[in-house]
C-alpha cells in the first residue's frame, strides 16, 4: 500500500461525491469526521486525481492502514467489517434526508424511488457487491421449468478469534433482533454486525407502519425485506394478505412473500413479522396450472393448482377484497384440515401443523397470489420433518426451505464450492472419488448418476450443475404435501373439494 491516509480519504470523498452519498458543500465536514476516525488533527491538501478504483479497493487500503496503527486489534473479517461499515457511515445520507428523498420520488413514480434507494444501499456499502459478485449461479432445466441454483458464498465465515471473543462479550438486548428499526446506525460488535450506513425507509401496509430496507446478502435482484415497526411475531392470517396487496400496489414492479409462520418450515427469524420481495420473477411464478377449479362465492376469482413440486394454489383477480377474503378463506380451511390417508393433520396433542407460505404480486394489472401449503409435522424417524428434505438429500440441502426455495431458487451452503471442486478434479483425472475423505457424503449421489455420461474436462461442471439441480427439484418434492403423483393429486382435490 503506497497511499497514505490523506489520500486514501481524499479518494473516498471524491467516491462519495460521485455516487450521490456526499454533497459537494458537505466534502471539509466528511473528511473532517474521517481525520478524526483516523485520530489526525492535520490535512495535507494534495492533487487531486480522478481515481478508477472500486470502493472495496479503497476501503481494503484504508483497512490495512487502521490495523498498522492499532485502530483495529487485529485483521479478522468481522473486526475489519465492523470498522469500514463506520466509515462508510460517515458517507452516508442521514435517515432524514434518504426518506425525504425516497418519499418524493415516490409521490412520482415507485420505481424511482425503489431506483434510487437501491442505489443508494450499493453506493454505501451496505449491500456489498464485492462479496456478492463471488456467488456462484447457474440455471437448471427441470420439469417444472428452470430453476436458479446459488451457491451462497458472500455471507463471510465466522473467524474463531471472533468467535472466542463474542463468547466473552456481555449479551445486550438491543436491537432485540436484525430486523428491529434500531439498527439503523447502530455500531454494532462481534456478535451483531454494525449498520452505521443502514438507512430504512417507512412504508403503510393495511395502515400500520412498517419499514423497507434491502437485504445486506442479496439472492436476487433487488431482494428488500419489508419489516413491522414493532418487535413483533411472525403470523399469516387475513392482514398478511391485505398487507402484501398493499405493498404490490404501491410498487407493482415487486413482488412480495412471507415465510410460513411454524418451525421448519418458516425461515429463520420468527420472532420479527416480515416480508421479504423484489424486482425478480421466479421460476414458480412462470409455472402455469395444470388445472383450474372454481371456488364457491369467489367465482370471478381464477383459482388452480400450480405445476410445481410443491403444493400451490394460485389466485388471479382484479379485486383486492375479494381476493384477500377468498385467501383468507383457503387459510382457514387448511388450519383445521386433516386428511389421515395423506398424512396430514391439523394438530396433534395441541400442536398447529398447517400453514400457507403466500407470495402477491401484480400480473397484467390484476393481483395474483401463490399459497403454498405447508406442514410440520414430524415423527420419529423423521425427527427434521416429514415434509422435509430426506436424509439422502442433505449433503446438498438440509436447512429449512423457506420462502426463496418454495419459490424456486436454491440457496446452497458454501461447503458445496469446495466438494464441487474436489469432484471435478477427480472425475477428470480418474481418481477413485470413494477413497476422497471430503467427498464421503457426495458418494452415493455420485454414484447414482456417475454412469449416465461420458465425462470430460469441458463437461463435468455442467454435468455435476445439473446434478445438484436435480436434488434440489426432490428437495422440493420432499416439502410438498402433495405429490405429483396419482395419489398426490387426488388428496390434493380432495382438499379443494372443501373450499
Amino acid at each position: 500500500m503506497s497511499k497514505n491516509i490523506y489520500e486514501l480519504i481524499d479518494e473516498l470523498v471524491e467516491y462519495g461525491i460521485r455516487s450521490g452519498l456526499v454533497e459537494k458543500e458537505d466534502r471539509i465536514y466528511v473528511i473532517n469526521q474521517l481525520l478524526e476516525l483516523y485520530k489526525r488533527d492535520d490535512y495535507e491538501e494534495i492533487a487531486r486525481k480522478i481515481s478508477n478504483r472500486k470502493l472495496h479497493e479503497i476501503l481494503e487500503d484504508m483497512l490495512e492502514l487502521a490495523f498498522q496503527e492499532g485502530l483495529i486489534p487485529d485483521n479478522s473479517v468481522s473486526e475489519k467489517d465492523l470498522f469500514d461499515t463506520k466509515i462508510m457511515g460517515i458517507l452516508t445520507p442521514m435517515p432524514s434526508v434518504v426518506r425525504r428523498t425516497f418519499n418524493d420520488l415516490i409521490s412520482k413514480d415507485s420505481r424511482s424511488a425503489t431506483d434510487y434507494y437501491y442505489s443508494l444501499s450499493k453506493a454505501s456499502n451496505y449491500i456489498r457487491e464485492d462479496r456478492i459478485r463471488k456467488d456462484e449461479k447457474w440455471v437448471c432445466q427441470t420439469e417444472y421449468g428452470d430453476m436458479d441454483i446459488t451457491i451462497n458464498l458472500s455471507k463471510p465465515e465466522k473467524d474463531p478469534r471472533d468467535i472466542a471473543k463474542a463468547g466473552k462479550m456481555k449479551k445486550s438486548g438491543y436491537p432485540m433482533c436484525l430486523l428491529c428499526k434500531e439498527n439503523e446506525g447502530y455500531a454494532g460488535h462481534l456478535s451483531h454486525p454494525a449498520r452505521q450506513n443502514h438507512r430504512i425507509v417507512p412504508i403503510t401496509l393495511n395502515n400500520q407502519q412498517y419499514f423497507l430496507q434491502y437485504s445486506p446478502y442479496v439472492y436476487y435482484t433487488e431482494h428488500c425485506i419489508i419489516f413491522n415497526s414493532e418487535h413483533t411475531p411472525m403470523k399469516i392470517d387475513k392482514a398478511v394478505f391485505e398487507k402484501l396487496f398493499d405493498f404490490v400496489e404501491q410498487f407493482p414492479h415487486y413482488m412480495a412473500g412471507s415465510n410460513a409462520d411454524l418451525p421448519i418450515v418458516g425461515g429463520s427469524i420468527l420472532s420479527h413479522d416480515h416480508f421479504q420481495g423484489g424486482r425478480y420473477t421466479f421460476a414458480m411464478a412462470k409455472a402455469e396450472c395444470e388445472k383450474h377449479f372454481v371456488i364457491p362465492g369467489y367465482e370471478q376469482i381464477r383459482a388452480g393448482i400450480v405445476h410445481w413440486p410443491m403444493s400451490v394454489i394460485r389466485l388471479n383477480g382484479d379485486d383486492k377484497k375479494m381476493m384477500t377474503e377468498a385467501a383468507d378463506h383457503i387459510l382457514e380451511c387448511w388450519r383445521k384440515y386433516t386428511d389421515e390417508e395423506a398424512f396430514i393433520f391439523s394438530e396433534t396433542e395441541g400442536e398447529a401443523h398447517n400453514t400457507i407460505t403466500p407470495i402477491a404480486s401484480m400480473r397484467d394489472g390484476r393481483y395474483e397470489i401463490d399459497l403454498v401449503l405447508r406442514n410440520n409435522i414430524t415423527t420419529e424417524d423423521k425427527p427434521w420433518g416429514v415434509y422435509h428434505p430426506t436424509a439422502d438429500l442433505h449433503h446438498i440441502k438440509k436447512e429449512n426451505i423457506g420462502l426463496i426455495e418454495v419459490m424456486g431458487l436454491a440457496i446452497l451452503p458454501s461447503r458445496l464450492k469446495k466438494a464441487i471442486e474436489i469432484l471435478k478434479e477427480a472425475l477428470i483425472n480418474g481418481k477413485d472419488y470413494h477413497e476422497i475423505e471430503e467427498l464421503d457424503s457426495h458418494v452415493e449421489w455420485v454414484d447414482s448418476w456417475i454412469n449416465d455420461y461420458e465425462i470430460n474436462a469441458d463437461n463435468v461442471q455442467t454435468i455435476i450443475h445439473d446434478e445438484i439441480g436435480k436434488v434440489f427439484v426432490k428437495v422440493l418434492e420432499c416439502a410438498g404435501v402433495y405429490k405429483c403423483d396419482k395419489a398426490g393429486r387426488e388428496a390434493f382435490d380432495r382438499f379443494i373439494a372443501v373450499l
